[in-house]
């Protein structure tokens, strides 16, 4: 009797390495540069939810000022004074262009109930501070807070 020798063939085994060679080529590229999105989708994350805290404190100062129970709203009078309505603070590796932002009515941030836009960013650059430089930014609204 003649036992039969099992296996793959060596053209199988190249046919294989061809295919996974093609897949690789083709989905590598996509994985490359994900920092970047990844950067970028964190400053809007937070410039989003500075907005986000602005207006709540904004409305809470509101129903404070009417007499309302509430809690104390906390006192925003400069773009970098957001920070302080992030639990936790801003993390150090991203900052708040301070002195900045466009006044859109009520006299800016610097107004109690001032709407100022601010733009915060990613140190990029890694010298531990801003510079216009510094990317990736976002835009985000405060509203003054006395």
């Amino acid at each position: 009797m003649r036992s039969r020798a099992s296996g793959f063939t060596l053209v199988e085994l190249i046919a294989v390495i061809v295919i996974l060679g093609v897949l690789a080529a083709t989905a590598v590229p996509r994985f490359i540069d994900l920092s970047d999105a990844a950067q970028d989708a964190s400053v809007k994350n937070i410039a989003g939810a500075l907005t986000s805290a602005a207006s709540l404190n904004h409305a809470n100062n509101i129903a404070s000022d009417a007499g309302l129970s509430t809690a104390t709203p906390t006192r925003v009078t400069t773009c970098r004074g957001a920070a302080a309505l992030l639990e936790g603070g801003l993390d150090s590796q991203y900052f708040i262009q301070g002195g900045r932002g466009t006044t859109i009515s009520g006299g800016g941030v610097g107004t109690e109930g001032g709407i100022s836009e601010c733009r915060v960013a990613f140190d990029s650059s890694g010298n531990g501070g801003y510079n216009a430089a510094d990317t990736p930014g976002e835009i985000f609204t405060i509203y003054g807070v006395r």
